[in-house]
């Protein structure tokens, strides 16, 4: 539940920010109304789907929503992905924000794993956004340009993500990746 909370409270905040009411930001993100009051509520947990769908109407980070907070200081910073991962977004699909979403840099950090045969697809982000993927271990594959792309570990791709987009693991084992998500400098 203190997921839940958090997530409402700072959706309730962006919408406050930007002056829009349900309505406009059901339009905004294609989430309806009804869905975007319950999280604000803390009463639903998005998946990560409906999660990214939401932070691109806003034109935010994803890590927005899920970061603990960040001072926008540029220090030095230990993450373990092993303390930091979770699933309560999908399951089947871990997640570990290893460094959020900083402006002065321009991306975000995180080490996610597909359980085996685990399939994840997204909708388009916003012109401009770009993934960066690398394999860590594991067997995967990546959509984009209309076609899944092999990956094995120690093999990496870029690509544009205001397309449909997805990874799934194609393996036996977990697969672990890493994804720097870089967005446009505004």
């Amino acid at each position: 539940m203190q997921t839940e909370i958090k997530v409402g409270e700072h959706l309730k905040r962006l919408r406050k920010e930007k002056g829009w009411s349900l309505d406009k930001a059901a339009k905004a993100t294609g989430v309806s109304k009804a869905m975007l009051g319950q999280v604000e509520r803390g009463e639903s947990s998005p998946t990560v789907a409906k999660l990214w769908q939401i932070a691109s109407g806003f034109d935010v980070s994803f890590s927005s929503f899920i970061a603990t907070s960040s001072n926008n200081e540029l220090t030095s910073l230990f993450r373990d992905a092993n303390e930091l991962r979770r699933e309560e977004y999908n399951v089947g699909f871990f997640v570990s924000l290893l460094f959020p979403f900083e402006p002065a840099l321009g991306f975000e950090i995180f080490e996610l794993t597909l359980a085996p045969h685990y399939q994840h697809e997204s909708d388009p982000h916003n012109l401009g956004v770009t993934e960066h993927i690398l394999c860590v271990s594991g067997e995967m594959a990546v959509l984009f340009d209309g076609e899944w792309h092999t990956l094995r570990a120690g093999q990496a791709v870029r690509f544009n993500a205001n397309q449909v987009h997805g990874y799934k693991n194609i393996g036996e084992v977990n697969a672990v990746f890493h994804n720097v998500i870089h967005y446009p400098h505004k």
